[in-house]
């Protein structure tokens, strides 16, 4: 089975099918232009001399999952329908690793 649109007029699916990917497309520039002013300004973080690395450091990863999430949404098309399953085991892979991480750090600090 397949989720085509088919009204039986082929102007009418072309017209809706390049409407979508414009939209589309539009979408993953936003993307890629945020990504590339969020890597602007963990490089300006970095460079500027006056912020400590207690500060930076959790800033830049705070940027980098930011970018995850539009790698997955936008690039890797997360957001269609029809991918609720890997979306699953991704988000358990991510559950996981949190899981680890702090039980990791919790028995190293005690």
């Amino acid at each position: 089975m397949t989720n085509q649109m088919n009204s039986g007029n082929e102007r009418v699916d072309l017209a809706y099918r390049r409407r979508k990917n414009a939209e589309e497309m539009r979408h993953q520039v936003i993307a890629f232009v945020l990504m590339i002013l969020l890597t602007l300004i963990a490089f300006a973080a970095v460079g500027y001399e006056e912020f400590s690395h207690w500060f930076v450091i959790p800033f830049i990863l705070l940027l980098a999952g930011v970018q995850v999430a539009f790698q997955l949404y936008y690039f890797m098309h997360m957001s269609h329908k029809g991918h609720e399953f890997p979306a699953l085991f991704i988000y358990g892979g991510v559950l996981v690793m949190l899981v680890l991480v702090w039980a990791f750090s919790t028995i190293v600090w005690w």
